[in-house]
C-alpha cells in the first residue's frame, strides 16, 4: 500500500511510527525537532490518517507497507522511532532487518506489553466527548481541563493536565482518532487477543536502543517497557515520574532533550 507520509529535513533517515489511534502528523512532537538535522519520515500507517483502506488486514501488512516505503525512497540504513503500537512495529522491523537499523527509540511500548487500565464507564465516555469538543474550540482552556478533562479518559492518558498537553490533544489527537478506520482497530484487537511476546528474540537486535516510559502509564505499563529495556543488549532507559502514555505531549522539551543526548552519545548514528 502507498502510505501517505510526512517528510521533513535532510540527512540520515529516521522512520517515525505512530500509535493507535494516531497518524504521521501526530509524531510532529518528534519530527519538527529531529528534522533540523535528520531526514524524518512519518507515515500514516495502513488504515490511519490518509492511508485509507476499505477491507480488513493483518498487523503483518503494516510491516510489508513500511518495507515498501523504505524501498520507494531507496533507504538502506535508517533509525527507528516508535510510539506505542509504532514501537512494536519498530521492534518487528528491527528483527526483520537488524543489519539496516542503526538506532532504535521506543516510546511507551514493550516487547511483551501489558496494561492495567480500569474498566471504562459511560460517564468516562461522556466526559471525554465533551472535553474533546470544548478543547477543539478553545485548546488548553483551564475551565475545561478542571471541569471535564480531569474526569474524562484523559486522566489515564496524561498525568500533567497542562495547557500544552491539551493543545497537543486538540491539534493532533482528535483528527487522528476520527481518521482511524474500523479495519485498523480490528487488526490491533485481533493481534492483542493472540498475545504478543518478543522478549526472547530481542538479543538479535545489536544497535543502540533507547526506551522511554511514563511512570503512570496504564495502557502499556512502565514495568513492561523497562522489561524490554533489560532484554535489549545495548540499551538505555528512562522512566518519567508523574506522566502517562502520552508523556511526550506532557513534557515535550525534556523528552526531546533526552533523545538528543542519546543520539549525541552514539556517534555511529550521526556519522552515517
Amino acid at each position: 500500500m502507498h502510505l501517505n507520509t510526512y517528510i521533513q529535513g535532510n540527512g540520515f533517515p529516521i522512520l517515525c511510527l505512530h500509535g493507535h489511534p494516531g497518524s504521521g502528523s501526530s509524531m510532529s512532537v518528534f519530527t519538527n525537532h529531529l528534522s533540523k538535522r535528520f531526514l524524518t519520515l512519518a507515515p500514516d500507517l495502513r488504515g490511519y490518517g490518509q492511508s485509507r483502506v476499505k477491507v480488513n488486514f493483518d498487523m503483518e501488512d503494516h510491516l510489508n507497507d513500511l518495507e515498501d516505503l523504505l524501498d520507494r525512497y531507496k533507504i538502506e540504513k535508517f533509525m527507528l522511532l516508535g510510539w506505542s503500537l509504532g514501537g512494536i512495529l519498530a521492534l518487528e522491523l528491527a528483527l526483520r532487518h537488524p543489519e539496516r537499523v542503526k538506532g532504535l527509540i521506543l516510546i511507551a511500548t514493550a516487547a511483551r506489553p501489558w496494561g492495567n487500565h480500569p474498566p471504562i464507564s459511560w460517564q468516562d465516555n461522556l466526559y471525554t466527548g465533551l472535553a474533546s469538543i470544548v478543547n477543539q474550540v478553545q485548546p488548553g482552556w483551564k475551565w475545561n481541563i478542571e471541569t471535564l478533562g480531569k474526569r474524562s479518559l484523559y486522566r489515564y492518558l496524561i498525568q500533567q493536565h497542562t495547557p500544552t498537553a491539551y493543545r497537543f490533544l486538540a491539534q493532533e489527537a482528535m483528527s487522528a482518532y476520527l481518521q482511524t478506520s474500523n479495519a485498523a482497530t480490528r487488526a490491533l484487537s485481533v493481534a492483542l487477543r493472540a498475545g504478543y511476546n518478543r522478549l526472547e528474540d530481542l538479543s538479535q537486535i545489536q544497535c543502540p536502543s533507547l526506551v522511554l516510559a511514563g511512570a503512570c502509564d496504564r495502557h502499556i505499563t512502565p514495568e513492561s517497557s523497562l522489561e524490554t529495556a533489560r532484554h535489549l543488549k545495548n540499551c538505555e532507559s528512562r522512566c518519567y515520574p508523574n506522566t502517562a502514555h502520552l508523556f511526550p505531549w506532557e513534557i515535550p522539551d525534556l523528552v526531546i532533550k533526552d533523545i538528543d543526548r542519546w543520539i549525541d552519545r552514539h556517534h555511529q548514528i550521526k556519522e552515517f
